[in-house]
């Protein structure tokens, strides 16, 4: 999937509108923002210049020039580079979950379909599936018929668009829940596969499920011996 990426920014809890604002303002049209909690110090978090540990996690996926984009807007809004006021990373997307979910990932900016992600080699790969909530049990029962051994769920706010709230019938805005499944590379089609059939766009969970590279991995012996 050269040329689009999956965004993760990490900022104090207060930047909450903001970091929404930004995705908003440069239609990136599928985003979530989550609430969580650093881990760091007191004496960490007092020498980096931040006063408590509460974060907001923006998730969203772009093209590489809307990321250019997203990153001006954080440096000159933000002051992201100062420390203290947060993190922004990207992960180049390896493989989409159908037409459809490609469509609604990329609607209204310049994406035009490459290759798939240089990260070709990887044996491992995220899986992460975006639902309505309350459906994750679903998406996680499908994704156990494709070969999934488990997941970690997490509650999450969209915050797409305007002219993006509807599309294909899938509402962009609202609670959503977010499933995060790490799999085999091999494994990863009938996973997806097994999500978009039981729980996709076309169903009331409305999933929608891409993945991401995975360089190395710890704790998943269990699988590997399972194979």
């Amino acid at each position: 999937m050269s040329g689009l990426c999956f965004t993760v920014c990490i900022t104090p809890r207060s930047s909450f509108t903001a970091v929404a604002g930004i995705f908003k303002k440069n239609v990136t049209p599928f985003n979530m923002v989550a609430l969580g909690r650093g881990t760091a110090s007191s004496e960490l978090l007092n020498m980096m210049g931040l006063d408590d540990t509460e974060k907001v996690l923006g998730f969203s996926v772009m093209t590489e020039s809307v990321w250019k984009a997203v990153k001006k807007s954080l440096q000159r809004e933000l002051q992201i580079d100062v420390p203290g006021a947060g993190v922004a990373f990207t992960v180049p997307l390896a493989a989409v979950a159908g037409k459809t979910a490609l469509r609604v990932l990329t609607r209204n900016t310049d994406y035009t379909r490459g290759d798939e992600s240089e990260l070709k080699d990887t044996e491992y790969e995220l899986i992460i599936t975006v639902c309505e909530q309350g459906f994750s049990q679903k998406v996680m029962d499908a994704a156990k018929k494709g070969g999934a051994g488990g997941g970690t769920i997490i509650r999450a706010r969209g915050t797409g668009t305007h002219a993006a709230e509807q599309f294909l019938g899938i509402t962009l805005t609202g609670e959503k829940d977010m499933i995060f499944i790490v799999s085999r590379a091999s494994g990863k089609a009938a996973i997806m596969e097994s999500i978009v059939r039981e729980a996709g766009p076309d169903t009331r969970a409305k999933a929608v499920a891409f993945s991401l590279p995975v360089t190395d991995t710890a704790g998943l012996r269990l699988l590997e011996e399972n194979e």
